[in-house]
């Protein structure tokens, strides 16, 4: 239940600045919105000062993921592809589905069928996946405290900088702001032992539960995965109640198959997206899999413990995802979304 509650809040604070919405990720994708960068790079730099004084004053532990060079580089690829095909990440697309997103729900299937898949071709697969070079971090690079905390502070005001330097040139409200507070406020309270003893996480839900569903899959996969697995999937039902309740409260509400970008791109029929949904999906999960982790385990999480692996990770990532929305969202005429100054419900939407 406790689980519940934290995924809920983090439900609660990507949906109040609709950054899990396929218009404000897929926006990013075609440089129309910049609010997914902005938050993720003000809440690593924010986050990094504050877990990392956690970590001095003893009150949490480093939770690195190794750099297993090939799985993090090609997983990254196919995690970046994909969420810019789909429009959502593993922790974001829980939340649409909440709201009545249809095309979510597809999304969800395609990722379990692709964390399946990896399960099942795993112990051929991860052979092939290093070389294993370690849980490098910055910590772990620079032992001397002086020289740590003067690159982690300076790492720490670049990201935030880089973060209001995009406010600047697409002044938005700054509701991205305060859940980029938020999330790393969040992220280090998980991290306490007496919480959760470990930062937030999403995609392993995804094979955790598929695996649960069929019985398929490596055991030795399996085993590894079923504590972090549960934990996520409990956490990820927390977000989807956080976006049903909160869309009930709003009347926002609504069933839908197609988000208006999509349609100005691809058009409004829903087998076309629902197709491009599950390829999305698919390849979303699949990479997270390989590379052992998603934007909340690897991006956020990672980097705000400075991890090597997650700072190479989130390098790939939105190399590919900047590469495949700049070719995949040009097949129709856009229309650039204009920005919009405050967030606003459905029917409000509906009634101008």
């Amino acid at each position: 239940m406790e689980t519940i509650v934290w995924g809920f809040m983090f439900g609660a604070i990507l949906q109040y600045a609709r950054l899990n919405r396929f218009n404000t990720i897929a926006g990013m994708a075609v440089l129309q919105n910049f609010a997914v960068a902005k938050t993720m790079a003000f809440t690593i730099g924010l986050g990094m000062l504050l877990l990392q004084s956690e970590i001095l004053l003893g009150w949490a532990d480093y939770h690195v993921k190794p750099l297993i060079l090939v799985g993090v580089v090609v997983g990254g690829l196919l995690f970046g592809v994909g969420m810019a095909v789909l429009g959502y990440c593993p922790g974001t697309v829980a939340i649409s589905l909440g709201q009545g997103n249809l095309d979510a729900l597809v999304g969800i299937i395609g990722g379990l069928c692709g964390a399946l898949v990896f399960a099942v071709v795993y112990p051929s697969l991860n052979p092939l996946l290093g070389p294993n070079l370690g849980a490098l971090s910055v910590r772990s690079l620079l032992p001397d405290d002086t020289l740590f905390w003067s690159v982690t502070s300076t790492v720490a005001i670049l990201f935030m900088g880089i973060a209001l330097y995009l406010q600047k040139l697409q002044h938005h409200d700054w509701r991205w702001l305060h859940a980029a507070v938020g999330l790393a406020l969040l992220n280090c309270v998980l991290t306490l032992p007496f919480v959760a003893g470990h930062p937030m996480g999403a995609s392993t839900a995804f094979p955790y539960a598929a695996m649960t569903l069929t019985d398929l899959g490596a055991e030795s996969y399996q085993a590894a995965i079923a504590a972090p697995g549960a934990w996520e999937l409990w956490f990820l039902t927390g977000a989807f109640l956080a976006g049903l309740v909160f869309a009930l409260l709003h009347r926002s509400f609504r069933i839908s198959s197609v988000p208006e970008l999509w349609v100005r791109y691809h058009g409004p029929k829903p087998a076309k997206r629902f197709f491009w949904a599950f390829v999305g999906g698919f390849l979303l999960l699949f990479g997270a899999r390989m590379a052992g982790g998603c934007t909340s385990g690897h991006v956020i999480s990672g980097g705000m413990q400075l991890a090597v692996s997650s700072l190479v990770f989130a390098v790939v990532v939105f190399a590919a995802f900047l590469t495949t929305g700049h070719y995949f969202y040009r097949i129709r005429q856009a229309v650039p979304i204009p920005p919009s100054p405050r967030i606003v419900g459905v029917n409000e939407m509906e009634a101008r």
